[in-house]
């Protein structure tokens, strides 16, 4: 989507299979992992030349550029997902639209924003690492699906001054390519030096006025993430996500409050998250997403 969203209050994180997934201690928040990754069964030269893959596959490009963008379609099932490996290489950012989908260990360095961008299901996207992503609206990832996994992964430099809203993650639900997402896990990833939200979750009724109203963003697994806010007035702002638990994480000063929950984010769980003492309010919600929330007693409009 290339229309850069403004919204009144600006930010969006993912272990596959939320419903399942367990999570991780607070201490391995430490984003992306270094060293190698999985060992290569298969070899390209670039995404071009991806009709040979077959499911189970982990996948290596040997030719691509460092600015060139990985542009992945080509996915597996969801007992033999297609992994692409790429243990440390950096390019110039990320599409997946494909299903079944693991994307691992590659580095942006200055790519076109959002860094990277999914639209699938079933995808996991792990040990990334993207750095002040450039142009659009600045965000370092954004995903679209069911069944999405972000885990380990390190954001940083997103930034504000071209009148962005550079969020570390985001998600909104407004047609039939960016659609609502449900079943998602953001587990143990750092947002660093991030101007504008950790994350910015829009469901498809969202207040922003621009929402599909097709399907339903909910059972969201928020965990273990360092979320580090430097001109938002929130670090997580939630609007029509039902079933969001929060827990595990890391916020550092900056924002007015750390979580907004607005527009029916009804049953959301908040626990055991590491707050700065210059925060003074945790949890900010309207009257709509009462229902069912459980938590820190909130102590302001989100």
């Amino acid at each position: 989507m290339s229309t850069m969203r403004i919204v009144a209050t600006c930010a969006a994180l993912v272990l596959p299979f939320a419903g399942t997934a367990a999570a991780a201690p607070a201490s391995s928040a430490a984003g992306a992992y270094a060293g190698a990754g999985p060992a290569c069964t298969r070899h390209l030269a670039d995404t071009g030349a991806a009709d040979t893959v077959r499911p189970g596959d982990v996948v290596c490009f040997d030719s691509t550029a460092k600015t060139q963008r990985l542009k992945i379609t080509k996915g597996g099932t969801a007992q033999a997902p297609v992994t692409y490996s790429g243990a440390g290489q950096q390019v110039g950012g990320i599409d997946v639209d494909a299903d079944y989908v693991v994307v691992d260990g590659y580095t942006m360095d200055q790519p076109s924003a959002p860094g990277i961008e999914v639209h699938g299901n079933g995808v996991t996207v792990q040990n990334n690492t993207v750095t002040a992503p450039k142009g659009g609206d600045g965000d370092g990832l954004r995903f679209f699906g069911d069944n999405i996994a972000i885990r380990h992964n390190t954001v940083s430099k997103t930034d504000n001054s071209t009148g962005a809203h550079a969020d570390c993650m985001q998600t909104f639900a407004t047609d039939e390519d960016d659609v609502a997402s449900s079943h998602l896990v953001i587990d143990s990833n750092r947002c660093e030096q991030v101007d504008n939200m950790c994350l910015m979750a829009e469901g498809p009724n969202s207040e922003a006025g621009d929402g599909s109203g097709k399907g339903v963003s909910e059972d969201w697994t928020f965990s273990n993430n360092y979320c580090q806010t430097r001109q938002a007035s929130q670090t997580l702002m939630v609007d029509d996500v039902q079933h969001l638990t929060v827990t595990g994480n890391t916020w550092v000063a900056g924002p007015d409050h750390a979580i907004g929950l607005q527009n029916h984010s009804t049953d959301a769980h908040v626990k055991d998250n590491k707050l700065d003492p210059s925060i003074k309010c945790e949890v900010g919600i309207d009257k709509s997403s009462e229902q069912g929330y459980q938590g820190p007693a909130p102590g302001c409009d989100p």
